[in-house]
Parts: structure tokens; sequence; C-alpha cells
């Protein structure tokens, strides 16, 4: 499994409608990418920042949201951030959610647990 990470700063008063564009249209969206299994989005306590993890089955199918689908996401919330969010990626190791197969070092294949 594959993690996004993507920190944005949100202009002032934003936050309940960055909350709404979120669920109204960004999250069908994402549903309808490959490989897409869930995201979780944190909102500081005084909704001037937010982080959204998006969960994938894999690298590439990240990076294919990345590649053909993040900008137009971008562009619905655009009025609502300021400036250019931060993005990092990750291999998941451990989830309580999710059932994942994390890679143990010592072999090539994934190893479940």
């Amino acid at each position: 499994m594959y993690a996004r990470n993507v920190t944005l700063q949100l202009k002032a008063n934003t936050a309940a409608e960055f909350t709404r564009t979120l669920e109204n249209d960004v999250l069908p969206i994402l549903r309808k990418q490959t490989g897409f299994k869930d995201e979780i989005t944190f909102l500081t306590p005084a909704g001037t920042e937010a982080v959204a993890i998006s969960l994938w089955e894999n690298k590439e199918n990240a990076e294919a949201y990345g590649r053909d689908t993040y900008a137009g996401v971008l562009r619905t919330l655009e009025r609502m951030v300021e400036g250019t969010p931060e993005v990092e990626s990750y291999e998941v190791s451990n989830s309580t959610f999710h059932k994942i197969a994390s890679r143990n070092p010592n072999q090539s294949q994934p190893v479940a647990r």
C-alpha cells in the first residue's frame, strides 16, 4: 500500500468550505481512481492548515493520480488554498484500519501481516 501526504495552507475562514468541497467534489473523483483505497484529512484547530493522506493499492496508482488527476483537484480547491501544497509519498508499513502487506527487508515479496 502506498500513501500520498498533501499539506495545504488554507485561506482565512475557508475551513468549512474546504471540508464541504472535499466531501462533495474531491472524494467522488478519488473514488473513481484506479487503486484508491481511502482518504483521511486533518485540519488544525485554527483551520489554517490541512493535511490530506490518501491511500493507494500501489505506487503506480498513486503516481498515475498525481500525474493525471491531481492538477484538476487543485483547481477545485484553489479558492481555499494559499500557495503550493507540499506533496510527499510513502510506502505504508503498518495500519490498524487496513489489511496491509508490508515489505520484509530480507525478502523481495510482500509479507502479509
